[in-house]
């Protein structure tokens, strides 16, 4: 197998361009220049939601056409993109808000498009994730995006189950009416202490953050009226982890030990395991000649 090269700075070539362009998360002048020339310049915009975009275009006076592609067409729209792309067309994907791909439609198009050999070329731009994390104040890197977690009881127990030991800042998203049960999740797994911040509304006028533990936004969340898209900033496991059990001889093994490594002599070394286990040399004398007994 050999390594597939294909730049995004390559001249003429036969097939079109797959551009992946965020858009904004809540405030639209974080739209930049250069995602607003591409959705203008492409011979079409694959949305996840046309009628969403469609207003993302009217605003910026693109006149692009679109074809919708969502989660629920994606079988059938692929290889009619990707026999679009063959034909020298280029196309802009857009998801309603964000980076294409992130808990997203895309990353099937994305991988259509390698398998191909067409040019992908990703627009830098709003992403909820990292907006949150780096306003967050809890720990920024290393980090682990999860994104939503199952819907399912017995799904979302075992996904959390093997994050609890997770030692990275772990970053999730939630809709407003799953939010409560989410977080009860999160106290089950991971316990009452541990750190979050409730993220939402981001770069919009309401922008909010709630830092607290996962006891107090529970509480929070059960007491007040939820709205608003949520990004969850969970620490990570701060428990230090488990000292190793450590091997303790009995006294009279320990002095034998350092008579034999240290070639000390008996009284000794009684003397210096007396010291090293804070004990009186009587104590360990007596030991060491099974006076005990």
């Amino acid at each position: 197998m050999s390594i597939q090269i294909v730049s995004s700075f390559q001249g003429e070539s036969s097939s079109g361009t797959l551009f992946l362009v965020p858009t904004p998360i809540g405030n639209l002048g974080d739209m930049s220049p250069r995602a607003i020339e591409t959705l203008r310049a492409v011979d079409l915009i694959a949305a996840e939601d046309t009628r969403n975009t469609q207003k993302l275009l009217n605003h910026f006076e693109i006149e692009t056409h679109q074809i919708s592609f969502h989660e629920y067409n994606t079988k059938e729209r692929i290889p009619q993109l990707i026999d679009k792309l063959e034909q020298g067309l280029s196309l802009a994907q857009v998801s309603d808000a964000g980076m294409p791909s992130i808990s997203d439609p895309g990353s099937e198009l994305v991988e259509a498009c390698v398998a191909k050999g067409i040019r992908v070329v990703p627009i830098p731009g709003p992403n909820a994730a990292l907006t949150a994390l780096i306003a967050s104040g809890l720990v920024p890197q290393p980090f682990l995006f999860y994104g939503f977690l199952s819907r399912k009881n017995t799904e979302r127990a075992e996904q959390l189950a093997q994050l609890t030991p997770q030692t990275m800042t772990l970053i999730f998203y939630e809709a407003p009416h799953r939010l409560l049960k989410t977080l009860k999740s999160l106290v089950t797994a991971f316990g009452e202490d541990r750190k979050i911040v409730l993220c939402r509304e981001l770069t919009k006028r309401y922008e909010e953050f709630l830092r607290g533990t996962l006891a107090e936004a529970v509480e929070w969340a059960g007491s007040s009226e939820v709205r608003g898209e949520f990004v969850l900033i969970v620490e990570g496991n701060q428990a230090p982890p488990e000292e190793e059990a450590k091997v303790v001889l009995p006294l009279d093994q320990q002095v034998e030990m350092l008579i034999k490594s240290e070639n000390l002599k008996t009284n000794d070394a009684i003397k210096k395991v007396a010291k090293q286990n804070k004990l009186k040399k009587q104590v360990v004398y007596n030991e060491y000649h099974h006076l005990n007994s």
